[in-house]
């Protein structure tokens, strides 16, 4: 009785990860919203990839707090090619651990029309957080934007430093 306990238990032991066992499923649809799923994406899905077998854990890259003022406030940066402020303000928001849609009018009519709507003239960088947008890059009211919208001061996971620029 006792022996053929230990060996129905060794059994459901080694059949485990193979009952259990299927594919996992990561893509990011339309919107930008990343999905994982053990059924296969749907069609037009972007980014469609196998993650690997079950129990993977894939560790997010922000915190709760993060993932809920971007839900809350989604931030657009307007910015173009506009050189060195067009770049700190990227720079910027990165190391907050920040996640932006990034919107650039000299490539889209429609985004030239959407930011001359929103502040009268083609002026970049210009950062939209939920409904309040500010022209210019300036950190600190850049910052004031940020934590009222309820973003944290530093990210989950600290950003990677980029390499210096050659003088």
């Amino acid at each position: 009785m006792f022996r053929g306990l230990i060996y129905l238990l060794y059994l459901l032991l080694l059949a485990s990860p193979y009952t259990q066992a299927g594919e996992v499923f990561r893509w990011t649809d339309a919107q930008g919203k990343v999905h994982y799923s053990d059924q296969p994406p749907p069609p037009g899905a972007q980014s469609a990839r196998i993650k690997g077998k079950a129990n993977v854990i894939d560790v997010d890259k922000e915190s709760y707090e993060t993932r809920l003022a971007r839900d809350r406030n989604p931030v657009v940066l307007f910015v173009s090619n506009c050189g060195p402020i067009c770049d700190q303000a990227r720079e910027h928001l990165d190391r907050r651990g920040v996640s932006f849609t990034i919107k650039d009018p000299t490539k889209e009519p429609e985004i030239a029309v959407e930011l001359k709507q929103l502040i009268g003239v083609l002026e970049v960088p210009v950062i939209v957080v939920g409904k309040t947008h500010t022209k210019g890059f300036d950190a600190s009211s850049w910052d004031s934007l940020l934590d009222t919208a309820g973003y944290p001061r530093t990210p989950l996971i600290p950003p990677r430093s980029r390499p210096a620029s050659p003088p």
